[in-house]
């Protein structure tokens, strides 16, 4: 007869039956627990029946975490993400071998007992008080599957997992509770269904279709004897017995199920005594998880769908609402990449631009008239390794970009010319546009006006001394003369640019909008990313109506129920007039601009390069009338003058927007749009411009009308670009400071 330790308290023994007495007066019998054989049990307090009473009757249940899948517009596999790599299946998709392995090692008696095993209670109690520890637990299958629920439940908070995991008889008796409720309400093979759907297997691996998969390559329905008896032996510690890891300890642990399959009848000892005498033979799956196993170099668009996921209401009200639904996964998400303009992105990216170049590029296509995002690529990967960067250089800053995006150049041009016609320029607007110039007095604006306070004043010239005015609006756009646009930026304001571009969804590559200043609004001095640009073209292409860019068709749970996605939003930015006559103005550089060997030979298509101060930044913007894409060029960390250099194997001595960006814009638009039909654009007739002054009337003034007599200029170079203080820049890029201009430069 159990003795009473010295000072009367009850001995560990009594301890236990009085706790089972009390269990028993609540109507159930208390469920495994490894009992300690020493301590304060807190078994017997006066609050313990009431505190069962007081547990809520329904187990909470959350749908088990899933692999997502992410498709493109065609269904096409690009990339698996999950924070749980998990498929959920029914038994009859898993070896009967590893039924009854995994019932054999945790729970033999699972079939004959209900939620709690009596007769394991007491051995478990009778081994624990003779070696005074914890040396066997008793939790049957139901309760450990209830425990898992709570872990399932907690996520990737470590502080609720803690908690979910936590070894208090509060918890035990909550396990219990929970425990007799599920045995009523799923039957026993519904239990060891979901059992081997939620348990963790190790390697990442939740549930037995992942770890079959992840350890053997095969599906849960093929295991054999062995491989069960392997998979079973790991769930008891997963690290401790991770066969990849220690083969040796793993060994003895799968021939310990197997001992104990044939203990119970499972299989027969010579069976058993087979299995254990074959070498583990793994066939390894590394696991794959996340965007870095993008196909067709889509990783940077796959990070792209995750910000839009993360960040959309549309998904949930609070950042923590859509966090839950996608760490939960099971989704399957079509998006709006078309997998051949995607392979022809990343084709033309890898012709023209290496990874291991000192600069970047950047490849963004958008569909006009829907928003949607075609192709997305850079040169440097996706990935965490040398040349690589988990950094889109193609959006912003909250969706995964670069700090502020880069500077535009002269492809910022076209917003200013379709903000003057709106205001009623004619397209033959003609401006003196010298060489050189102060930048005016005072430019105004939708507040304060902009006053040039610089001290000499801020000046500006073009790239070429040849290129000198007056020049008519056509000509100032195929050349990009900087002086011409300063003057159309003087003659309009800067308020009309600044509601343009706010109408066409121009912001910052941080997301603030655009200061007003004039090298900002005329010469593109701030960052915007490839994203921006290439939705803002393609209002040209769309006769005026802006469509914001979306990535996502369609979202499907893993019960296959649609969940609503974010949506393109179109308005009318300027009027089909403007946007035709922009249209027409950019068919001209491609034509016989600084953009020719951009242009596409077989359909309509117009563009504008831009090359900034020190050719840090090359941009080529063009569209058609189906397709508008942008393409940048430079450092990401604005380190980088591009002259004198190689890039994509070729020598480089100055680096034009037309001469680098373009072609890769060239080829990546002519693959994308290989059997897509080609539509023309609605033109407007500009007339030709008179013939005006060449190098030998430097110092002709201009005539009435802003006419200057003259020759038509030859072809010198026709390379504008200038140079703009340091205090006029609104912005920089990649937390560098440093002089930026507008000068688009190159055919």
């Amino acid at each position: 007869m159990p003795k009473k330790r010295s000072g009367g308290g009850l001995s560990t023994t009594q301890q236990a039956a009085k706790f089972l007495g009390v269990a028993a007066l609540s109507g159930v019998v208390l469920a495994g627990i490894a009992l300690p054989a020493a301590g304060a049990l807190g078994l017997a307090t006066k609050g313990t029946v009431e505190g069962f009473d007081e547990i809520p009757a329904n187990l909470r249940t959350p749908p088990l975490s899933q692999r997502t899948t992410i498709l493109d517009n065609k269904g096409g596999m690009i990339a698996s993400v999950y924070s749980r790599d998990r498929k959920v299946v029914e038994l009859k998709d898993i070896s009967p071998y590893m039924q009854k392995a995994i019932v054999a090692i945790e729970d033999a008696r699972f079939y004959e007992h209900g939620a709690i095993d009596l007769k394991g209670i007491l051995r478990a109690l009778n081994r624990n008080v003779q070696t005074g520890g914890t040396a066997q637990g008793a939790s049957t299958l139901t309760q450990q599957y209830v425990k898992n629920v709570f872990v399932e439940e907690a996520g990737d908070d470590p502080d609720k997992v803690a908690e979910a995991t936590q070894q208090t008889m509060g918890r035990k008796i909550q396990e219990l509770k929970y425990a007799i409720q599920v045995e009523e309400k799923l039957g026993k093979k519904r239990i060891l269904t979901n059992y081997l759907n939620i348990t963790f297997f190790g390697q990442q691996a939740y549930g037995v279709e992942a770890a079959s998969q992840r350890y053997f390559s095969k599906s849960a329905k093929d295991l054999t004897l062995e491989e069960a008896a392997l998979l079973a032996g790991i769930v008891q510690s997963p690290s401790r017995y991770d066969p990849v890891n220690d083969t040796a300890e793993a060994t003895k642990r799968r021939n310990t199920v197997l001992q104990r399959m044939a203990d119970v009848g499972d299989v027969s000892q010579a069976e058993a005594d087979k299995a254990k005498a074959n070498p583990i033979k793994l066939k390894v799956k590394e696991p794959k998880n996340g965007c870095i196993t993008a196909v067709s170099g889509a990783g940077f668009f796959c990070d792209y769908v995750r910000h839009v996921f993360l960040s959309d209401p549309v998904f949930g009200k609070t950042k923590e609402d859509r966090a839950k639904i996608w760490n939960q996964g099971g989704l399957t998400i079509r998006t709006t990449l078309d997998p051949q303009s995607q392979q022809s992105v990343q084709s033309s990216i890898k012709n023209h631009v290496y990874k291991s170049d000192k600069v970047a590029t950047a490849v963004t296509l958008v569909q006009p008239g829907t928003g949607k995002i075609m192709g997305m690529g850079q040169s440097k990967p996706y990935g965490f390794g040398s040349n690589e960067t988990q950094y889109n250089y193609s959006v912003n800053k909250s969706m995964g970009g670069s700090n502020y995006g880069f500077p535009t150049g002269s492809t910022f041009k076209p917003f200013l010319a379709a903000a003057a016609i709106e205001g009623g320029k004619p397209a033959t607007q003609t401006y003196p546009a010298p060489y050189e110039m102060d930048y005016p007095d005072t430019v105004r604006s939708c507040g304060k006006p902009w006053v040039n306070d610089g001290v000499p004043k801020y000046h500006l010239e073009n790239e070429n001394e040849s290129e000198k005015g007056p020049y008519p609006l056509k000509v100032a756009m195929e050349k990009s003369v900087n002086t011409y646009f300063v003057q159309m930026l003087q003659d309009i304001g800067m308020c009309p640019v600044s509601k343009m571009t706010d109408k066409l969804g121009v912001v910052q590559g941080d997301g603030t909008k655009l200061p007003q200043n004039p090298s900002t609004l005329t010469l593109g001095s701030n960052g915007l990313s490839p994203l921006t640009m290439a939705s803002a073209y393609a209002a040209f292409a769309n006769r005026g109506t802006y469509c914001t860019p979306i990535a996502i068709e369609s979202v499907n749970t893993a019960d296959g129920t649609s969940l609503p996605v974010p949506k393109t939003t179109c308005s009318q930015a300027m009027s089909q007039t403007t946007a035709d006559t922009v249209n027409t103005l950019l068919r001209g550089v491609v034509d016989s601009g600084t953009g020719q060997e951009a242009g596409l030979q077989s359909r309509d298509n117009a563009g504008k390069t831009g090359t900034t101060d020190a050719r840090k930044n090359a941009w080529f913007v063009g569209y058609t009338p189906n397709m508008s894409g942008a393409v940048w060029v430079g450092s990401p960390s604005q380190s980088v003058e591009m002259e004198r250099i190689t890039i994509g194997g070729v020598y480089q001595d100055k680096v034009y927007g037309g001469q680098v960006p373009g072609p890769i814009w060239r080829d990546a638009m002519t693959g994308a749009l290989n059997g897509v039909p080609a539509p023309v654009f609605n033109t407007v007739n500009i007339p030709d411009p008179p013939e005006h002054g060449d190098e030998d009337e430097d110092n002709a003034r201009p005539g009435p009308g802003g006419k200057k007599p003259g020759k038509k200029p030859g072809k010198k170079n026709p390379f504008p670009g200038i140079s703009i203080p340091p205090d006029l820049i609104g912005g920089n890029t990649g937390g560098r400071g440093g002089q930026t201009n507008g000068g688009t430069q190159g055919p």
